[in-house]
């Protein structure tokens, strides 16, 4: 089987048009766009946390424009990417939260289904684009609690309006790329990427395992958590981030064929529960640190979610390099780096060099 890498030269000079730069995914992945020399052109709300790792890598800094807007905005998100002209797109703007979107189900399915929609008919009329990745989640299958992976041609589904609105997306980029962007006179190649739990450094949104833990425990306090047996396929940021580039290389340089729905998700035996994650962030901890299982009755969330990523494995050669022990100690190494005031640029720069040159 071949082995794929994220390749530098290929990226140098490219123009990317990424929605969703203020984000924890999209910080890490305009850090790693603009350190192969592409031109990434940023569109997004504000960042929503303080801190928030838009700001502590100054990704501003690194992007040739950034856009402070909405995906819902037709009107602004058309002359934004017609004015960039864009090689590549990557669309990762989205109500990210399973939680939030039971409150606010409106807004979740106008920011992720209605804002993909908004992407996808944007580039029909751009015809600098020549690679397409929508991105949108593990949770976009009908999860029927078996214990097996979901693959790719798995029915769409979704019990909350989150994982519901992203199986929409999904439904949306299929009928696109099928009415719009196939056959041989579109040079566009569209494809969907989906990922699983991700973690990392310089996570502060609310309501996500990681970001609350380490909060809890910088304030010795104990964790509180909704179910510490459900089990989630946990990847470090850099893995599916590698990915989605991986894909676009393969969309930009081998057209159709991968024109697709693809997983990204980790090895099969860091699908794990919730207690073990905690456990393991504990351990690397060095601190006093408790968790306690939450008694007020939650919103229905999944008990057991995987994904099987062989099609990548084998027609992509995408693999896992960082198992759930390395990604736990690369996001201790971050946040004790943040706390000391280090150049938090260059320590995120030096984990993804050391990722890209992690043998399998």
């Amino acid at each position: 089987m071949k082995v794929a890498y994220v390749d530098p030269i290929f990226w140098k000079g490219k123009k990317v048009f990424l929605t969703g730069h203020t984000g924890f995914k999209g910080g890490w992945l305009s850090l790693w766009l603009s350190s192969m020399g592409a031109k990434v052109t940023g569109y997004a709300l504000a960042a929503n946390t303080t801190p928030s790792l838009f700001d502590v890598l100054a990704i501003e800094s690194l992007v040739e424009k950034a856009h402070l807007a909405d995906v819902r905005d037709l009107e602004n998100l058309q002359k934004s990417i017609s004015q960039a002209k864009p090689d590549v797109v990557i669309h990762m703007a989205a109500q990210p939260l399973v939680r939030y979107s039971y409150v606010n189900p409106v807004e979740t399915y106008a920011t992720n289904v209605m804002g993909t929609v908004h992407v996808l008919e944007s580039i029909r009329s751009v015809d600098s684009v020549r690679a397409t990745v929508i991105v949108t989640t593990d949770k976009c299958y009908e999860n029927k609690e078996w214990v097996w992976g979901y693959r790719e041609n798995e029915p769409m589904g979704g019990f909350d309006p989150y994982s519901n609105s992203k199986g929409c997306a999904e439904l949306v980029t299929s009928a696109y790329r099928q009415s719009y962007f196939s056959g041989a006179t579109s040079v566009n190649k569209v494809a969907s990427a989906r990922a699983g739990n991700v973690i990392g450094g310089g996570d502060w949104s609310e309501d996500r395992l990681i970001p609350d833990a380490i909060k809890a425990f910088e304030e010795n306090k104990p964790l509180m958590i909704r179910n510490p047996l459900a089990t989630r396929p946990w990847q470090h940021v850099l893995e599916p981030l590698s990915g989605y580039l991986i894909l676009a290389q393969a969309l930009y340089e081998q057209g159709s064929a991968f024109a697709t729905g693809w997983n990204f998700g980790p090895r099969d035996e860091d699908n794990r529960s919730v207690q073990e994650v905690v456990e393991l962030l504990i351990a690397g901890w060095n601190k006093t640190a408790l968790w306690q299982k939450e008694g007020v009755e939650q919103p229905h969330e999944a008990d057991l979610l995987r994904l099987d990523c062989s099609k990548a494995r084998r027609e992509l050669g995408w693999i896992p390099k960082w198992g759930l022990e390395t990604a736990i100690h690369k996001i201790v190494q971050w946040q004790e780096a943040y706390k000391v005031k280090e150049n938090m640029q260059e320590i995120s720069l030096a984990q993804i060099n050391q990722y890209m040159s992690s043998k399998l």
